[in-house]
C-alpha cells in the first residue's frame, strides 16, 4: 500500500511518514496542495491523508481533483478545526474524518478499514 500524506505543517507530515514507515506503510507527504497533485500524476496512491485547511488549495477541493483523475485512491481527512460544513463536504466525498491530534494506531486503524474494504491492501 502506498499513502499521500498533504498537511501544510511539515512537522507533522514528515513525523507521519517516518511513523508510517516503522510500520511498513510506504508514505509519501507534500506540504501544499499543489505539490501533492503533481505527485499523484507520477506516482500510483492507494489512499490520501489530507489536512482540510490549508492554503491556497484546502484538503476538500484538493479531495475534489485528485479523485476525479484517481478514482479509485480512498480519502481521510485531518482537521483541527471542526466544523459541520467540513464534516458534511468531507464524509458526502466518501471519506473519513479524524480529528487532531491523531493518535498513529487510529490513523492506521483506518487506513487499513478503507483499503481492506476495497480489497487493496497488501500485508
Amino acid at each position: 500500500m502506498r499513502i499521500l500524506l498533504v498537511d501544510d505543517e511539515l512537522d507533522l507530515v514528515s513525523t507521519l511518514a517516518e511513523r508510517l514507515a516503522i510500520r511498513g506503510i510506504t508514505a509519501d507527504y507534500a506540504t501544499t496542495g499543489e505539490q501533492a497533485l503533481c505527485m499523484a500524476g507520477e506516482n500510483d496512491y492507494d489512499l490520501a491523508v489530507l489536512d482540510v485547511k490549508m492554503p491556497h488549495l484546502s484538503g476538500l477541493e484538493l479531495w475534489d481533483q485528485l479523485h476525479a483523475s484517481h478514482p479509485r485512491m480512498r480519502c481521510i481527512f485531518l482537521t483541527g478545526h471542526t466544523s459541520k460544513q467540513d464534516f458534511q463536504a468531507g464524509t458526502r466525498a466518501g471519506a473519513l474524518y479524524l480529528l487532531k491530534p491523531l493518535k498513529i494506531e487510529i490513523l492506521i486503524q483506518k487506513i487499513r478499514e478503507l483499503l481492506e474494504d476495497q480489497g487493496e491492501a497488501h500485508e
